[in-house]
């Protein structure tokens, strides 16, 4: 995006639906408690609204959430292209803001993929006349799981990681997830624990994989001149990028360990005018543990294959030196359909100094990276306080 929108829009309201497994609620009412607390975090009305950026597991969803709340907007996306969807939504909604087309942006997302039983191992149902229906579902691969062994797999050949390294980033994930009164899985875990669950894909156990959960979230943007006169510190956005790939399933990837994170890792800290240094906060998409290891090869924090030794000793946990994913994560916090929504939660409590025993000492920036699909979307933000 254009540097010079840099700072322009700020995340003012910030909050989350009821969370874990809330029987009784449809997707669309936890949009709605979560837009609604939102709201009165930042000192805002509904009637305020001008912008809905909205998607759920289903189809039309700003318009559904615009009815439903009665709003009537100027601007409305439901873009869905995977659990990066709300960082996504930032970035246009900072162009929308921009270009005058709105000026206070709702960005929400609900799912009851637990309470209604509608995520299951294999994967969503595909049209037997899609290329996945075709080429992938009849031959029993797991979607998304199977896609994300497989890149386990390959990163184990090509650079020697373990399951214990990849055990690491759930037993760090879980020790965050102790310091957090709205955490799903508290339990003690130990790579022993992880390494003993069982196993789904070779060489992912279910430990590896992240929760299926009810959840919801919704945060307020708008002009970082607005921002300065409402309830809460602003959360200025000061870079964001993302890349897609050529595909939506991932077969036609030349390596899976080269997705594009990189490329939107380099732009949203170019945009922000900011180095790897400069970040306080991490908060990177948790849905496999191999996913993080990737990340962060990916985005700089180490050399590409040097993943897995990086994430030993508890470096990531609450005793570490690089913390990261600070609610407990997809892993261990909660984990709806698509987790990017509560990333950026996350940052904000922290960058906002609200976390409680979780609150790292220094916050003032943060990064928040996202995958879409599989190996099909890659997204990063950089937010900061004044």
């Amino acid at each position: 995006m254009n540097k010079e929108l840099s700072g322009s829009v700020a995340i003012v309201g910030a909050a989350e639906s009821d969370l874990g497994k809330v029987p009784g609620m449809t997707a669309l009412e936890m949009q709605a408690q979560a837009s609604l607390r939102a709201l009165n975090d930042a000192g805002l009305r509904l009637q305020d609204v001008d912008g809905v950026f909205a998607h759920t597991d289903d189809r039309f969803a700003g318009l559904q959430l615009a009815e439903y709340l009665g709003i009537r907007p100027s601007y409305i996306d439901s873009t869905n292209v995977g659990g990066m969807s709300n960082i996504l939504h930032v970035g246009h909604a900072m162009a929308a803001i921009a270009a005058g087309m709105c000026s206070v942006a709702l960005v929400t997302y609900g799912s009851t993929q637990l309470s209604s039983g509608t995520r299951k191992v294999g994967g969503a149902f595909d049209d037997a006349r899609s290329p996945v229906g075709q080429f992938i579902s009849p031959y029993g691969q797991l979607n998304p799981i199977g896609y994300y062994a497989m890149a386990a797999n390959l990163h184990m050949h090509r650079y020697g990681t373990t399951s214990e390294q990849l055990a690491e980033v759930a037993v760090a994930a879980r020790k965050w997830a102790q310091l957090n009164p709205k955490a799903y899985r508290t339990e003690p875990l130990s790579i022993e624990d992880v390494l003993s669950s069982p196993l789904v894909a070779d060489p992912l156990r279910s430990r590896d994989i992240c929760l299926v959960t009810d959840a919801g979230g919704a945060f307020i943007l708008t002009t970082a001149d607005r921002a300065k006169d409402l309830r809460r510190p602003p959360v200025y956005v000061l870079g964001i990028a993302e890349a897609f790939s050529h595909h939506y399933t991932p077969f036609s990837t030349a390596d899976w360990l080269d997705t594009g994170v990189a490329r939107t890792g380099e732009a949203a800290l170019g945009m922000a005018g900011l180095t790897r240094n400069d970040i306080d906060v991490v908060q990177i998409y948790d849905h496999f543990t191999i996913g993080v290891i990737q990340a962060l090869e990916e985005l700089g924090f180490c050399k590409r294959g040097e993943g897995g030794a990086f994430v030993a000793g508890g470096r990531l946990g609450p005793d570490g030196d690089f913390p990261i994913n600070t609610s407990g994560g997809g892993l261990s916090f909660n984990h709806p359909g698509m987790f990017g929504m509560l990333l950026v939660l996350e940052a904000v409590h922290q960058l906002r100094q609200e976390a409680g025993r979780r609150q790292l000492p220094k916050a003032r920036t943060a990064l928040v990276h996202a995958p879409g699909m599989v190996f099909s979307a890659n997204t990063t933000m950089i937010l900061g306080v004044q």
